[in-house]
């Protein structure tokens, strides 16, 4: 195999564990292969069988260079599901007053942010946990829970993550179909087998913006056995409007295995800080403590997250402009004749004659960055977040006139 082009980098290989003081140095291929004095490796032989079948996470390129390339101006990004008013203010205010401390490591233990969580939600500090996102904590559940070959089950589609993760670990996912865009619980019930170790339900869902009323979940985790763990990701709670779905954190204590998943990503805004929690019983929190590395969540995501906790009206501001773009983008597409998808998030599916590919490159060259859901399965779908009002009025001229 020919090297790859690119830039090498020497680093160092103990030849055994038994001989530590014996590094050897090679030359490092990234893709191709590695050359010591033992001989020719392989990728493929130095990497576990379970990482060299993922596939990595897509991630986006950022609007300045879309811009570059296309050489358009002034885009607008709908893909994500992120806050279109931004951060808190609170949130602003309060990591601008403390930029002149971030040469100290942050506090590991998250004390101040879980006290105050332990405060709005009436739990005890130690079963919240608090991570780098809540993706680091959905890797915590995979890491101290799943061992090779034990099953996790998982609605089609989800959540990407979920899959990625638990692939990372070995475990053996099993999928199973969502029931006209909502999450089918009598369905995992029914693929649950001796091997199943962890189920991920998101509610409401993504992509979908689906959501599972309070009742039904707590009959389908008493239906379930008992040493199966469960973790309801709820990262878009706060943006239901069904009064019928609630967060399920009132059903901890009926369920020990339960582990309830938040985020200050979405209605918060502080996506660009990396900050999540989590509800768990005390043994699942001490159980993450054990494996969670220390200064995961940074010293300003802390800051901001605290003040973002008291900035009850930014939050008002947030879901008043979430629906009102609902149902003004609801309005314009009926008006359209197309069909979509109702949400109970800030997000929602819109089905597209060109399908998801075509519709997404036409509105990229617009400058309106949407989301294909090729990826998820669903080929004729975009998604889009609910933007600003002028950003929502954006989109629908610019999806007329590439339909047109």
């Amino acid at each position: 195999m020919p090297p790859l082009q690119g830039l090498k980098k020497e680093i160092p290989i103990l030849s055994s564990y038994r001989e530590k003081k014996h590094i050897l140095w090679f030359t490092f291929l990234p893709g191709s292969f590695i050359k010591n004095k033992r001989g020719t490796l392989t990728m493929k032989r130095l990497m576990r069988k379970c990482i060299e079948n993922l596939t990595p996470y897509p991630p986006g390129k950022p609007i300045e260079e879309l811009e570059r390339e296309l050489g358009i101006v002034g885009s607008i990004k709908l893909a994500s599901n992120e806050n279109p008013l931004g951060p808190s203010p609170k949130a602003i205010k309060a990591i601008n007053e403390n930029f002149n401390n971030i040469h100290r490591y942050p506090d590991g233990s998250c004390y101040y942010l879980r006290r105050k969580l332990a405060k709005k939600f009436g739990l005890p500090m130690d079963r919240i946990i608090v991570g780098n996102g809540s993706n680091e904590i959905i890797k915590l559940v995979v890491h101290i829970f799943l061992s090779p070959d034990e099953e996790v089950i998982l609605p089609l589609p989800t959540f990407l993550l979920y899959e990625k993760v638990v692939g990372s670990f070995g475990g053996k996912i099993v999928t199973v179909p969502l029931s006209d865009f909502s999450i089918d619980l009598p369905g995992i019930l029914e693929a649950v087998s001796s091997r199943t170790k962890i189920i991920f339900v998101s509610n409401p869902n993504n992509p979908t913006g689906k959501a599972l009323k309070k009742e039904d979940i707590s009959r389908f985790l008493h239906a379930l056995p008992s040493d199966v763990v469960v973790v309801l990701d709820e990262a878009y709670i706060e943006f239901a409007a069904d009064p019928d779905i609630a967060s399920a954190v009132e059903l901890l204590d009926s369920y020990p295995l339960l582990v309830v998943l938040r985020t200050f990503s979405k209605a918060y805004g502080l996506a660009g800080l990396r900050i999540g929690y989590g509800f768990a019983s005390e043994m699942i929190t001490d159980g993450m403590n054990l494996v969670k590395q220390p200064f995961d969540a940074n010293y300003l995501a802390q800051v901001g997250a605290l003040a973002a906790l008291d900035d009850d009206e930014f939050i008002e501001k947030t879901l008043t402009l979430t629906r009102d773009g609902l149902e003004f983008l609801y309005s314009q597409l009926d008006r359209m004749g197309l069909e979509y998808v109702t949400t109970q998030t800030n997000f929602f599916l819109i089905k597209t004659p060109l399908g998801a590919g075509e519709t997404y490159r036409r509105m990229l060259g617009e400058g309106v960055i949407v989301r294909s859901m090729e990826s998820f399965g669903l080929k004729g779908y975009i998604r889009i977040s609910v933007g600003l009002p002028e950003e929502n009025k954006r989109f629908i001229r610019s999806l007329e006139k590439i339909l047109s």
